[in-house]
């Protein structure tokens, strides 16, 4: 039976939402560690070719075979992750510079594959953009693909730890790196969670962990130095924290039993004390708001839709999304949340400058407000989407009045030849500049959200992606509650209706402190919604 001494209590980034307890399994980084690359004979360079064009072709119909099964299993969406993986496999001039490879060295096709790929890998990881850097992990994804069908091994879950690891039954999952073939190979019956130490929240595998419910906590520096095969961990996706070894006392308070996380479904009514609705990320994670029982969409990130396609989406594309979602909700309300971009979101295609500090550049409305062609498509299609139910329209990192009535003028002039049902234009409250002017905002706003995230980021100067800094992103400190209860109070006395959103509207830790602040709506991931009712009607 494996010993443990004390627990260990780490805190990385959140992935993925979810609290998941079980015994690790180290993920295999370094199978092709040792792969042999040899100088080669001349007469042995057309065999060579031939193996390499061999081990494409079975990796791409590996690939092929994935494809088809994220599409059934996930959703179009995320697997079209996998096609950008089989385009760039199938490159005809990334596979002639491997032929010739071969030939200029003389080296075999497992030199070739290495230095070629690791070639692209390394300029795209130098590249000053977080999204171009999240696409070195599927030129890596192929590196290993093509060499696991070279060697003629099944690229799946390669234990790194004992011989006797029972790999794939309900493990949480360590490994250097989140990537997405690993992400959807190990689905929730077979991974309880994944622990990393690389793996941001634009990845393609973060977006794979949440569509499939998989908890994941990045950014554990040296993690595969604190654990060994058979290893208990606790994951808390909410608050991006790992247990090593977990005392009773940790496994109590998460409601955890020793051997596994319990894991049953119970739907609440909605309940009088608190409006709960629900975030969603996906058009398609409007059914799972309804099986919880949202009382609406609460905040529709949209941004995700885009990144999720790795591409800019025409009118008709968010149309079709956005009008699914209001048609869902059956006269519902539902918040679209304005492309939030910039910041931790900054992707290639959106065509942003870089810059050295983009969590105070260009982003939220300012961007929105510099680039109607990003922002006139989507307003369009909002407002056809209007027709079959309430648009909420939330307009992102509001920093004054000015700033919002200049772009509200935008929106508005932008669909007045469209016909359009009921919209509504609110603010998000998550600059301090703007809390500090709430009432007037909310004297021309028709409602507002408190987008708690980003405000305790802004309000205490902490970068919530920086494990460095991690210990500063509290909400634990008074003066934050007492900048929410000035919202509040504004709310109240312009008769404005106002929720919050973030990881604090979701914790069941501060859920009877925004009571108390005055709150009486919340807006939550879907699969939090019954376990805040239950509390609520206990919470006396």
């Amino acid at each position: 039976m494996l010993k443990h001494i004390n627990e260990v209590h780490l805190t990385g980034i959140k992935i993925s939402e979810g609290i998941a307890f079980s015994k690790a399994c180290l993920f295999n980084e370094d199978r092709h560690k040792n792969v042999a690359v040899f100088k080669i004979k001349v007469s042995e360079k057309k065999n060579e070719k031939n193996r390499l064009k061999r081990a494409i072709d079975l990796a791409s119909i590996q690939i092929g075979k994935l494809i088809k099964d994220v599409e059934s299993r996930i959703g179009v969406s995320e697997s079209k992750i996998f096609v950008a993986q089989k385009l760039i496999l199938e490159d005809v001039s990334v596979i002639e510079e491997m032929y010739e490879e071969i030939d200029r060295t003389s080296t075999n096709a497992e030199g070739s594959v290495i230095r070629i790929l690791e070639g692209y890998e390394s300029r795209l990881l130098e590249v000053d953009d977080e999204y171009i850097k999240a696409r070195a992990t599927d030129i890596g994804e192929i590196r290993r693909r093509i060499l696991d069908s070279l060697s003629e091994v099944n690229p799946s879950l390669q234990c790194a730890g004992q011989q006797n690891c029972e790999h794939e039954k309900d493990r949480i999952i360590v490994a250097r790196e989140l990537t997405p073939t690993l992400t959807v190979s190990l689905d929730t019956k077979n991974a309880a969670g994944f622990v990393t130490e690389h793996g941001g929240i634009l990845s393609h595998a973060a977006i794979l962990a949440k569509s499939l419910g998989i908890p994941v906590v990045s950014g554990i520096k040296n993690v595969l130095n604190h654990v060994f095969c058979g290893t208990e961990i606790l994951i808390d996706g909410f608050s991006g924290e790992i247990y090593i070894w977990p005392s009773d006392q940790t496994k109590e308070k998460f409601k955890i039993r020793r051997s596994h996380i319990v894991k049953e479904i119970q739907i609440a009514e909605p309940v009088p004390q608190m409006r709960i609705l629900a975030n969603i990320n996906l058009a398609q994670d409007i059914d799972e708001a309804i099986e919880y029982k949202a009382e609406g969409v609460g905040l529709y990130r949209t941004e995700f839709e885009f990144l999720a396609q790795g591409r800019i989406l025409s009118e008709e594309e968010q149309f079709e999304r956005y009008s699914k979602v209001v048609k869902s909700m059956n006269g519902k309300p539902v918040y679209f949340r304005l492309l939030d971009i910039g910041g931790d979101k900054a992707s290639s295609f959106f065509n942003l400058p870089i810059e050295a500090n983009p969590y105070l550049g260009f982003r939220g409305s300012r961007l929105l407000l510099a680039r109607p062609d990003i922002l006139n498509p989507q307003v369009r299609a909002l407002a056809r989407a209007s027709l079959f139910g309430p648009v909420f329209i939330l307009y992102p990192m509001i920093i004054d009045l000015k700033q919002f009535e200049t772009l509200k003028s935008m929106v508005c002039a932008e669909i007045s030849d469209i016909d359009h049902g009921d919209i509504k234009h609110g603010v998000m409250f998550e600059v301090p500049s703007a809390c500090l002017e709430a009432e007037r905002i909310l004297s021309i706003a028709d409602f507002a959200s408190i987008g708690s995230n980003d405000l305790i980021q802004y309000l205490f100067a902490v970068d919530r992606n920086n494990e460095h800094v991690a210990y500063d992103y509290s909400p634990e400190r008074e003066v934050f509650w007492s900048l929410v209860k000035t919202i509040v109070l504004a709310s109240e006395k312009t008769a404005k209706p106002l929720s919050i959103c973030g990881e604090i509207a979701g914790s069941i830790q501060f859920l009877h402190k925004l009571k108390e602040a005055g709150l009486k709506s919340v807006s939550v991931s879907a699969r939090l919604i019954s376990d805040l009712r239950f509390h609520l009607m206990h919470d006396k």
